[in-house]
């Protein structure tokens, strides 16, 4: 009960301190938080207003990674990989997300390229408004998104949404874009994962029988094809043909 008797003194302290500079603090100007429409119909936002949506944004980041990229198949193939090989935690999961993490840059920067030499750049030159950066700097990012998501989940999320069918792709909601392109995602990685778990299987199977014929039934099979599996890995080269195949998967 000390304890919490000290620590409400404090905050009783703390508050008595803060409270009259805040009383006497400015108003914030009203100029700072203000929108106006352009000359061309279009309305203009102050930078305090535009900087508190970047930061909003940057908030939004990580979900951002997974709902609109390429870090989603990458991270669940090489999650898949491990566990065929029955490494247990090798690769660990920083050396996973670090490669997952950079593949998916390497996939992702034509698009992030192209997206800030028709957004961000005129942006920061003042030659287009915030609101139109936003809408063309998502564009590349929409068109990618577009291009990796099969017709039958976007159909089935816009039956869902009573949405019905829709002409052409341009007419897809960002909302059902966005479901859509998830749910394909986890399927075309679980699809990719289960092509490349198949090999390994293989050999558990091999070593599980050849142990059974010579009666060494108490031998565990992952000790001995845990050998077998990394030696095969290695002389195809598997790192580097999964991560070549992977991101060749997004330019088929």
């Amino acid at each position: 009960m000390s304890v919490l008797k000290t620590a409400f003194k404090s905050v009783c302290l703390l508050g008595a301190l803060v409270l009259p500079v805040i009383a006497q603090a400015e108003p914030l100007s009203m100029s700072a938080v203000s929108s106006a429409v352009g000359a061309d119909g279009t309305t203009e936002y102050s930078v305090s207003l535009q900087l508190l949506a970047i930061m909003t944004a940057l908030t939004l980041l990580p979900a951002l990674l997974l709902g609109m990229t390429a870090f989603t198949r990458v991270m669940i193939v090489l999650s898949i990989v491990r566990q065929a090989l029955g490494t247990g935690q090798t690769p660990s999961n920083q050396v996973l997300l670090t490669l997952g993490l950079f593949l998916t840059i390497f996939i992702m920067f034509p698009v992030g390229e192209r997206a800030y030499n028709e957004a961000i750049q005129p942006y920061i030159a003042e030659e287009m408004p915030f609101q139109q950066a936003v809408e063309t700097g998502f564009a590349p990012f929409r068109e990618f998104m577009l291009a990796q998501t099969r017709e039958e989940d976007i159909a089935r999320f816009a039956d869902i949404t009573g949405k019905g069918t829709f002409d052409k792709p341009e007419d897809v909601p960002f909302s059902i874009l966005m479901a859509s392109f998830i749910t394909s995602e986890l399927k075309t990685a679980f699809q990719i994962g289960f092509l490349l778990f198949i090999p390994f299987v293989v050999i558990d199977l091999v070593v599980a029988s050849v142990l059974m014929s010579m009666g060494m039934m108490m031998l565990s099979p992952m000790m001995i094809s845990l050998p077998f599996k990394i030696m095969l890995f290695v002389l195809v080269d598997g790192w580097g043909l999964l991560m070549g195949s992977l991101a060749a998967s997004f330019y088929r």
